[in-house]
């Protein structure tokens, strides 16, 4: 879908101020909380659940691995490692749920198995063939060292952390019970060193306090690994979320393009088509009249030539609101100027580009600004807009300001919604900045192609 904007002010929607009252609302820097934040304790739990999952994870896909590599010689060993292809699948559904659990990482599903028929042959191509399938596997073996590697760092970190900002409260431990000072610092045949004056001790524990304002965010580094090998191996492929993208974006082209057909044959049948039945009903009597009433004809003819005249001038309507003859032979400048004098507020336009785009862009532009002006004219109460369209490295800018009561919102079902789907469909973004009591500022991206 396209990545569509809401920016209100006075309905709940500033995030901005929702972060400052939320670290108001904390007396203490986020380096002093972070070792009591539940945050910092689910990554710890993650880093140490990670190697015995680990450990199983990899023993199954080396063993199974190896296995069916070795029977590939016969028939077992496609099936074998069919198997192991389709275990790491699932516990890449478990490393999907944990991370999701504990560190807040939500990764799509990837893609399912396809397959064209039916049967476990089919099944067990459909798993050797699937990319997905072998990014399971090579997430299974890397993440065993690793998980050895964080496992370590962090367990050691947190436990001589705490062990030391708390030797205070225990070190009277090593004098009544196994015959020491305190803590043995350092000892060989001749002497050796305890931490058991209240300086050491002191200066023991602030190392402690040290290594446990530290530690979260080690681990937080640490996790953020994770983070990247769950999403990279585990989750659907650029490729594959590009073609689902596409996809979407086809069908929204399509749905768009028969909208617009039924809209075109709706405007035909009940106007133009209308009047020229109407049209060719009044010639017919006029012509039965011609000879008996010469003045009641000439009447009826005269108003023939009137609906004529409508008739052509609702085909022109139609016609433009199809591609406006202007913008083929003029550009955006001119036909943004005109379709900005026929708004219904005073609408100054600013076109500032270096050449023309492709005409599938020069279109979509068009049209967008079209629709946004017919939206301030309806409903926006404005007493003057303004329309300005430039170029930004490869991307092609449109913005529309209008002064009215603002309000406005994307939605489903609204018309900014179906212009963003529009937009959308090629790449294009759309931005609605609109709070209550105005102004209202929607900003349109499009790629830029040239001519």
């Amino acid at each position: 879908m396209a990545t569509e904007y809401r920016y209100g002010y006075g309905h709940g929607h500033g995030s901005w101020d929702d972060e400052v009252s939320e670290e108001r609302r904390h007396r203490l820097p986020a380096g002093l909380r972070a070792p009591f934040e539940a945050r910092s304790w689910r990554e710890l739990a993650y880093v140490l659940l990670s190697l015995p999952v680990a450990v199983v994870m990899f023993t199954y896909a080396v063993t199974m691995t190896s296995l069916g590599a070795g029977l590939l010689i016969t028939f077992l060993g496609v099936p074998v490692l069919a198997a192991a292809l389709a275990g790491c699948r699932g516990f890449g559904a478990l490393e999907r749920a944990r991370a999701r659990g504990l560190l807040g990482v939500t990764v799509s599903e990837p893609e399912p198995l396809r397959t064209k028929r039916a049967g476990i042959t089919a099944w067990m191509g459909a798993v050797l063939k699937s990319g997905t399938s072998w990014r399971h596997l090579l997430y299974a073996i890397v993440q065993f060292p690793w998980a050895v590697f964080s496992f370590s760092v962090a367990l050691s970190l947190w436990t001589y952390g705490w062990a030391l900002l708390t030797y205070p409260l225990w070190f009277w431990v090593f004098p009544m019970w196994a015959g020491q000072d305190g803590l043995q610092l350092y000892g060989d045949e001749t002497h050796s060193v305890y931490l058991d004056n209240p300086f050491e001790i002191t200066v023991t524990a602030a190392i402690g306090l040290l290594f446990t304002l530290a530690t979260p965010w080690i681990v937080r580094a640490l996790t953020l690994v994770d983070r990247l090998m769950v999403q990279g191996l585990l989750g659907p492929s650029r490729l594959v979320t590009r073609v689902v993208e596409l996809e979407w974006d086809r069908g929204t082209v399509v749905d768009t393009a028969a909208a617009d057909l039924r809209r075109i044959e709706r405007d035909l049948h009940d106007g133009a088509q209308a009047r020229l039945v109407a049209l060719a009903m009044d010639l017919g009597l006029a012509k039965e009249k011609l000879t008996d009433d010469p003045e009641a004809a000439a009447r009826m003819v005269d108003e023939a030539h009137g609906e004529v005249k409508t008739a052509l001038q609702e085909l022109r309507d139609l016609a433009r609101g199809i591609h406006p003859a202007v913008l083929t032979d003029r550009g955006l400048d001119a036909a943004l100027s005109a379709v900005a004098s026929r708004c219904a507020v005073p609408v100054q336009v600013d076109v500032d580009l270096p050449a023309r785009p492709v005409p599938a862009i020069e279109g979509i532009a068009y049209f967008t600004v079209s629709e946004l002006l017919q939206n301030i004219s309806k409903h926006a109460r404005a007493t003057r807009a303004s329309v300005d369209v430039w170029k930004v490295d490869d991307r092609l800018m449109l913005q529309v300001v209008d002064d009215g009561v603002g309000g406005a919102e994307v939605s489903g079902g609204s018309g900014l919604a179906g212009l963003a789907e529009r937009l959308d469909a090629v790449d294009g973004i759309l931005v609605v900045n609109s709070p209550v009591g105005g102004p209202t500022r929607v900003t349109a991206e499009l790629p830029w192609r040239n001519m």
